[in-house]
Formats: C-alpha cells, sequence, structure tokens
C-alpha cells in the first residue's frame, strides 16, 4: 500500500533565515507563518527577485521577500491596482469608453482613455465610484490565458488598443489578465489581493496624449492620479502640488520680468533685462570654475555642414530631432550639441601627449526639435545653451579627470545648497561602436564611482548613443527631482573623427573624449532654480539685488547717490522714483522678491546710512551705508546669501 507524501521545498527570508514548507503554499501563507500582524500589511512579494502577487504558490525552492505598503514595492503596487479601480470606475459610469494603458509613474499613475473627453467635472464622480469599489474589497485576480483566450476576450469588448498589444507580444510570452468583481484588464501585474487594500488617493488633472506617444495616432485622454498608504501623506503630497503651482517658473517668469516664450518662436525663449543679469550671473559663476580647473574655452559654429553630422553619428541616429537648411548648393544643419564640433577643434592642431588633458568648455547655443506638445516653459525647450566641455585624455587619465568632474559638480551643487544623486547609465538600443569599446567605457564610469565611495543606480539602456554615462539628478526644496549634470566617456567620437596625439613612443595615439555638463543647460537649471527658490533668489544671484525708496522727492539726491555707490560696488540696484506712497512702493519691492528694501529719509541723508528691510522680514534696521556695502560686497564674493 502507496502513501501520498506531500512535496516539501526549502525557503530563504530576507535575514536570511530559512524554512522548510509544503509544496503550493503561497506568499500570503509565508506571511501569516511569520506574524498575524505581516499577513495583514503585506500587499506584495518577490520570488526569486521577481514580484509576483502575495496568492502565487511556491513550488520549489526559493528565495522570497514580503513588502508592506511603507515599502517602495508594495507603495508601487497599490498605485497600479489604483489605476485599476480608477478603469473599473470610469468602465462602470461609461460603458462606451475604451482602455488604452495605465502605468505608474513618479509620485502616481494615470490611466488613458478613449470614447469620452473628460472635462474636471468628471473626476469627482470617478473618484465616488473609486471609493465604492474600495469599500467592495472585491478580490484581486490573476489568470494566465492563451493568446486566443486574450484576443477573443477584448474583441468582444471592442478593446481595440488591447487587441493592438496582444499581437505584438511575443510568441513565447505568458498573457496574463486580472479581474476584480464584473472588470478585467490586460496586465503583467502584480496586484493588491483585493481592492479593499487601497488606502488614500486622489484624481489630479486631465490631459491629452497620443497614442503611443505617436502624433500620427488617435488622441486619447490621460487622467493622472496619485495614491498613498494614508490620508496624511496624500495631504501632504497635494500641498506639496499646491506650492509647486505657486512657484511655477512660467508663472514666475512673467511675473518676475524674466524671460518669455513668443509665439513666433515656440520653444524659443527671449530673455528681458532681469532674467538676462540672473543667467549673466550664472555664467560668470561657472567660469570661475572654468578658470580654477583650468578650462580653455571656445565658441564653435551654430550651423555646419551635413558631413559633419554624417561623420559624428547625428545623422543616422539624432536626425529626426534636427534643423536642416540648404545653402550654396550644401546641406547644412543647426547644431544639437557641440562635441563635433570640439572634435574638429581638437583636430584642428598637432597634439602631443604633455598636452593632455586638454579640457574644452563652451557655453554653446544649440537647436533640437522637440514636439509642440513637449514645449514646457524654460524646462523643454528647442533652442538651449548647454554649460558643455569636453574633455581630451589619454587612458591613463580617465579616472582623474572624471574624479576632477564630479568634484566640479559636488561643489557647484553645494552652492545653491542642493542634494542630488547619482545614475549609472548603460548602452541604449540605439547606439554605435563594439562591444568591447562599450564595456571598457561603462566599467571606467562604475569603478571611478566605487573608488569615490559614491552610492549610484544603474539606469539600464539610457545611456547616449556614443557613450555610457553619469547622471547627476538634484533634489529641489519641494523635494522633487530634476537631471541636470552629466559625465559621459566616449571612445567612439575620437573613433569617427579619427582624433590622435603623438605619444612618448612618437607613434599616434587615439585620445579619450569625456563629456561634462553641470547645469545641463542654462535654461533648464534656471528653471529649476526659479522655482526651488519661489522666485526669491539668494542675494549675490538676484537680478535686483536692492531697491532703493526715498521717504519722499527731498531725499532724492542722497538716494540716488546711494544707487551710484552700490552699483560702482557692483551691486545690481535701482531706484523707485515713482509718484506713489511708500507703503505701496515698500509692497512692491516685497512682491518683486528683492532681496533688500533701501529707504533714506532725513535722519538717513544726515548719517549716510540706510534703513535696511530684508525681504520677507518687518523690522527695518538702520546701516552706515559704507559698512553695509562692505558686508554685501563679502557675501557676493563668497555667494554665501
Amino acid at each position: 500500500m502507496s502513501v501520498d507524501v506531500q512535496k516539501e521545498v526549502q525557503i530563504e527570508l530576507k535575514d536570511g533565515s530559512k524554512r522548510t514548507i509544503p509544496a503550493g503554499t503561497t506568499l500570503l501563507d509565508v506571511a501569516g507563518m511569520i506574524s498575524n500582524r505581516l499577513k495583514k500589511e503585506a500587499v506584495v512579494g518577490s520570488l526569486n527577485g521577481k514580484l509576483v502577487d502575495l496568492n502565487t504558490p511556491i513550488e520549489q525552492d526559493a528565495k522570497i521577500e514580503l513588502f508592506t505598503l511603507n515599502d517602495p514595492e508594495g507603495l508601487e503596487t497599490m498605485r497600479h491596482s489604483t489605476a485599476h479601480v480608477m478603469a473599473q470606475a470610469v468602465s462602470r459610469l461609461w460603458p462606451e469608453v475604451k482602455f488604452a494603458i495605465g502605468p505608474v509613474i513618479e509620485d502616481g499613475f494615470y490611466y488613458d482613455f478613449s470614447g469620452r473627453t473628460f472635462t474636471p467635472d468628471d473626476l469627482p464622480l470617478i473618484e465616488k465610484e473609486m471609493e465604492k469599489i474600495v469599500k467592495e474589497d472585491l478580490a484581486i485576480r490573476r489568470e494566465e490565458v492563451t493568446r486566443q483566450q486574450a484576443l477573443e476576450m477584448f474583441k468582444e469588448r471592442e478593446d481595440r488598443f488591447k487587441v493592438e498589444i496582444i499581437h505584438e507580444l511575443p510568441d513565447d510570452a505568458v498573457i496574463t489578465v486580472y479581474h476584480q468583481g464584473e472588470f478585467t484588464d490586460l496586465c503583467r501585474g502584480p496586484h493588491l489581493p483585493s481592492t479593499g487594500r487601497i488606502k488614500a488617493f486622489k484624481l489630479l488633472s486631465i490631459a491629452g496624449a497620443y497614442w503611443r506617444g505617436d502624433a500620427e495616432n488617435e488622441m486619447l485622454t490621460r487622467i493622472y492620479a496619485t495614491a498613498f498608504p494614508k490620508k496624511s501623506e496624500l495631504d501632504e503630497y497635494l500641498e506639496r502640488i499646491e506650492e509647486a503651482k505657486k512657484r511655477d517658473h512660467r508663472r514666475l517668469g512673467r511675473e518676475l520680468d524674466l524671460f518669455f516664450i513668443p509665439d513666433e518662436a515656440p520653444g524659443m525663449p527671449i530673455y528681458l533685462p532681469k532674467g538676462m543679469a540672473l543667467r549673466n550671473e550664472l555664467e560668470k559663476f561657472l567660469r570661475e570654475f572654468l578658470n580654477e580647473y583650468e578650462y580653455d574655452e571656445v565658441r564653435t559654429p551654430i550651423i555646419m555642414d551635413r558631413v559633419l553630422w554624417e561623420r559624428s553619428g547625428h545623422w543616422d541616429h539624432y536626425k529626426e530631432n534636427m534643423y536642416f537648411t540648404h545653402v550654396d548648393e550644401r546641406d547644412f544643419a543647426l547644431k544639437p550639441m557641440n562635441c563635433p564640433g570640439h572634435c574638429i577643434t581638437f583636430k584642428h592642431q598637432l597634439r602631443s601627449y604633455r598636452d593632455l588633458p586638454i579640457r574644452m568648455g563652451e557655453f554653446g547655443l544649440v537647436h533640437r526639435h522637440e514636439l509642440s506638445g513637449a514645449l514646457h516653459g524654460l524646462l523643454r525647450v528647442r533652442a538651449f545653451t548647454q554649460d558643455d566641455a569636453h574633455i581630451f585624455v589619454r587612458p591613463d587619465q580617465i579616472e582623474q579627470e572624471v574624479f576632477q568632474c564630479m568634484d566640479f559638480i559636488d561643489r557647484v551643487y553645494k552652492t545653491f545648497g542642493f542634494e542630488y544623486s547619482v545614475e549609472l547609465s548603460t548602452r541604449p538600443e540605439k547606439s554605435t561602436g563594439s562591444d568591447e569599446l562599450w564595456e571598457l567605457a561603462t566599467n571606467a564610469l562604475r569603478d571611478t564611482l566605487e573608488k569615490r565611495g559614491m552610492e549610484y543606480q544603474v539606469n539600464e539602456g539610457d545611456g547616449a548613443f556614443y557613450g555610457p554615462k553619469i547622471d547627476f539628478h538634484v533634489r529641489d526644496s519641494l523635494k522633487r527631482s530634476h537631471q541636470c549634470g552629466t559625465i559621459q566617456l566616449d571612445f567612439q567620437m575620437p573613433e569617427k573623427f579619427d582624433l590622435s596625439y603623438i605619444g612618448e613612443d612618437n607613434q599616434k595615439h587615439r585620445p579619450v573624449m569625456i563629456h561634462r555638463a553641470i547645469f545641463g543647460s542654462f535654461e533648464r537649471f534656471m528653471a529649476l532654480l526659479i522655482e526651488h527658490y519661489g522666485g526669491a533668489f539668494p542675494f549675490w544671484l538676484a537680478p535686483v539685488q536692492a531697491r532703493i525708496i526715498a521717504v519722499n522727492p527731498l531725499y532724492l539726491d542722497y538716494a540716488n547717490e546711494v544707487l551710484k555707490l552700490l552699483k560702482k560696488a557692483g551691486i545690481r540696484a535701482e531706484i523707485d522714483t515713482r509718484n506713489e506712497k511708500m507703503g505701496y512702493k515698500i509692497r512692491e519691492a516685497q512682491i518683486q522678491k528683492i532681496p533688500y528694501t533701501l529707504v533714506v529719509g532725513e535722519q538717513e541723508t544726515n548719517t549716510r546710512s540706510v534703513a535696511v528691510r530684508k525681504y520677507g522680514e518687518k523690522e527695518q534696521v538702520s546701516k552706515p551705508l559704507d559698512e553695509l556695502i562692505r558686508e554685501w560686497v563679502q557675501i557676493v564674493k563668497e555667494r554665501s546669501a
């Protein structure tokens, strides 16, 4: 007589401990074995490094990990499931609507719909229906289906977008759908065990979006939303959004007379005098570092022959983002990048190994064709200036120069009080060069990061088409991340342009090219600074550092003398001579976020002093004029405020 013996498997938990359990035990069961609390709080799990639903059975030895809403994996899963709940709510309210995709994005998620043009008035209705679905606590169930079953399922609903996705899946793809109540969606997962696990959510905005981002395709309606484990966290996030609206650089750019973008030149900003003062101060700031780190500044043409862009690879890999013209029976292109110009500058004369490293810097105006729908103030433009540099080095100098670039970037960001994170971006699908050179370049950057002891994330496939890169993401005062600085290692471009230097052996050798930017572009960085400071720039950077107000016309002579002395000391100052009350003038200076307002009257004139009012403060402090000028000159020199 035979006896069935249930198969057992061994699992290893995150803490390294091991357990033997019956085969077929689910991750949710394992959570219950650990503690009742974990069984209640776990929302998703990892099986041998792959995120899976909690009801996934464990059929063989495995490493497992369990995540709650307090973990990034858990939060992302909840947001993904909330996107499905939003789609289900829409399907209940408007059955005629068709569904595209609903991915998780940073700080939230969205879903794209066809068949209805949604309005802001629809959002509360959808939210109310979503709340019902959450209260119903519908089980979320995964099902594997064949390609034919999936096609029949979504053809019956006339969901043409899902059908298109199914047709494009690889032959060996595992096709899965998720059911919750009457609603079914095509999805890889994973998801929460039930809709009742969803906590605080909010629908945020409506936008148009082309199917698959292609302007030739149908325009869909996209609903943006977010979800958090706690209502307090959601409220805090919504407060940040409101603060971000107040700090929007497009709004402040108008109010503070910094820049505008004319209809006659979409995506191409015009700087007003105050915006130009801000930009010039940033250029001056960077030039001091360029001098310290021994860069040579150059200027290359904005428009160059097609032959150059074919040689560089831009013609094959970047043509859709470029502008072209035909002159003297030759094809020309506006430069989208400065690197090819720097290559021919390097090649202009014979170089020795003793000359290297050659650090070539340029504040170079470039043009890139962006879709009109993607343009966004100074953050996404068609004409912008890169704070660009290309460093030509011997192979033995790579580590030292990358170290120096990191030091440069670190010092600049610390001046503005920015924290930052680092990513190593590897070879993209669309690229040039051999596997060997890519591996060599990627390992060189990785080794440098590790020797410097820097924490970094790997961003697979996001390198430039000619080489891997280190990207620097700064975090602003609203805790938003912005990609700014970059260090890129390039073995390809020197090869394409046949660059060489004469080595100690009197033979020709190929230099390595390092691409380096700190701001990324002046436009993007200025947008970041405007929003980071809310338009209230530190004194050294402010377009107008002081505004002088005379109590009445009797003291205008002294006010003008103060203005003259401030300007002589290099302080950007102006005088308000309008026929308005003094209180109105002071309020106007506050609205313009000018760091200091100087009031002069009889006492100030007699004592050669000024009454100083700092932005955001109500009290005035009397100071001797010469003492104040010395203080301000020192602050500007040190960039300390």
